[in-house]
């Protein structure tokens, strides 16, 4: 099978929304949306890997693909959880009314209808997908509690006996809202409540809700809010907020902020790792394939692994302490040209005031009024419609900065994690101008590990 290490990449064809991850029997599992067929979206699989570590990834095969009528177009995305010793996966089941003729995985515009579905696998890695699929919240007809297209994604969790499920929607297409299900058993589902805030855009994807701290953070996917330069139209964001378990009522207590302001970043998914930490991943969305030497086109990867923490109401993203120990051997600039060369991954740590500025194979990152920026324009090649420049929305004197590099992917953190700026690139050169504290080099094998079992998908 093939592994990946530091970012987990499509294993060829697609990837996007990261699904169903969790720690589980000493084990992450982290899965995946999936178009095995081509680089390109269409009929929704979820994709399997798994880690010891959240650094090196295992990809096994694929784990749940199209077999009802309810979801004969698409495994669409959801989440995982533990219960009784079984791993639980939810997701939203597509059906197309109409196809695209031109496209069979494709429908036409708005020809669809979603509803929410559930399987069960004993230990993780055997799923029967004829017998074991369960359709738990039929198409919603009712359109002052959901919208029969646009309502998917179901993050589920359990808090005081009961179990929860918060699911994106929106109100006709014009105005995001979040739904709430309540359960005894997981199983059998019933509405609680909704909400709607003005910063959901025309619809909420992928909306994630937990505790930390003394607080709730919210985590969605609103559709429908870039700004002009922002490339995209769809953003993920992130706010404190308070939540009631009994009435199932969500408030926004803290302003909306994009969760990564290099705006490639969507889909996130969060969970906790083994030590009880908040973890985040999401999806690097890629405008064009990678196609290497002697491989598969590939398209998609996930961001790396970043714990969530608050800090007067301001929620910080920052490297995950398994990634950190990994860049171990540090190096000179003398070297870092062979180790791009060999597509190893590097970790960079500088600190930058007004005026001062460093490129990296053509990535630009400089201070300008106290603001730090990034302009990639000259690693993109003559692709259209993502942003080229990025910016952090805090003037400062002077931006510590911890970089990670790998030949597709460029992330920084700024001010342990406050905000953080995340490119896809393509073609970066092996040179280095500008200021440079340290450079590290990834190194450090796996740990030693019994192989995983053998994976069997019915």
């Amino acid at each position: 099978m093939k592994k990946d290490t530091l970012h987990l990449k499509a294993p060829g064809n697609w990837m996007n929304d990261p699904n169903g991850f969790i720690y589980y029997r000493g084990k992450y599992h982290l899965f995946y949306q999936h178009f095995p067929y081509a680089p390109v979206w269409g009929t929704m699989h979820w994709g399997h890997a798994v880690s010891e570590d959240l650094v090196h990834w295992e990809h096994l095969d694929i784990a749940l693909f199209p077999t009802k009528y309810y979801d004969r177009n698409g495994v669409f995305s959801g989440s995982a959880l533990e219960k009784d010793g079984g791993l639980y996966l939810y997701y939203s089941a597509v059906r197309y009314l109409e196809n695209d003729p031109e496209n069979i995985h494709v429908s036409l515009p708005e020809q669809f209808e979603t509803s929410q579905a559930m399987i069960v696998s004993k230990d993780g890695f055997h799923f029967d997908n004829w017998h074991d699929k369960k359709q738990i919240i039929p198409v919603i007809r009712d359109e002052e509690i959901g919208h029969p297209i646009n309502t998917r994604d179901p993050k589920v969790w359990r808090e005081n006996g009961n179990y929860y499920m918060i699911l994106g929607s929106t109100c006709g297409g014009q105005a995001g809202r979040v739904l709430f299900y309540r359960s005894a058993d997981g199983q059998n589902w019933e509405y609680a409540s909704q909400y709607r805030h003005e910063g959901f855009g025309k619809i909420v994807e992928c909306p994630d809700l937990f505790p930390l701290g003394d607080s709730h953070v919210f985590i969605g996917s609103p559709m429908c809010i870039g700004k002009p330069g922002e490339g995209y139209e769809h953003h993920s964001l992130c706010a404190a907020a308070s939540f009631d378990a009994e009435t199932c009522s969500l408030r926004l207590t803290g302003k909306l902020q994009y969760i990564d302001y290099g705006m490639d970043l969507y889909a996130p998914q969060t969970n906790l790792d083994k030590d009880g930490r908040r973890v985040l991943t999401a999806w690097m969305r890629m405008p064009e394939a990678v196609s290497p030497d002697g491989g598969k086109p590939w398209n998609g990867m996930m961001c790396l692994p970043r714990v969530i923490e608050m800090k007067r109401g301001h929620i910080y993203f920052r490297v995950h302490p398994s990634v950190e120990q990994y860049f171990s051997d540090e190096m000179t600039t003398a070297e870092y040209a062979a180790a791009v060369s060999s597509g190893l991954p590097l970790r960079i740590q500088t600190s930058l005031s007004e005026g001062e500025s460093l490129e990296i194979g053509g990535y630009r990152i400089w201070v300008e009024d106290g603001t730090l920026k990034t302009d990639r324009s000259r690693v993109f090649g003559n692709i259209t419609g993502p942003a080229l420049t990025a910016s952090v929305p805090e003037n400062c004197r002077c931006h510590e900065l911890d970089i990670f590099v790998e030949p597709n992917l460029i992330e920084i953190f700024t001010g342990g994690g406050k905000y953080v700026i995340s490119h896809v690139v393509y073609g970066l050169g092996d040179w280095l101008n500008g200021k440079v504290t340290r450079i590290f080099r990834h190194i450090s094998p796996p740990p030693a590990a019994a192989p995983f079992p053998s994976c069997s998908y019915n």
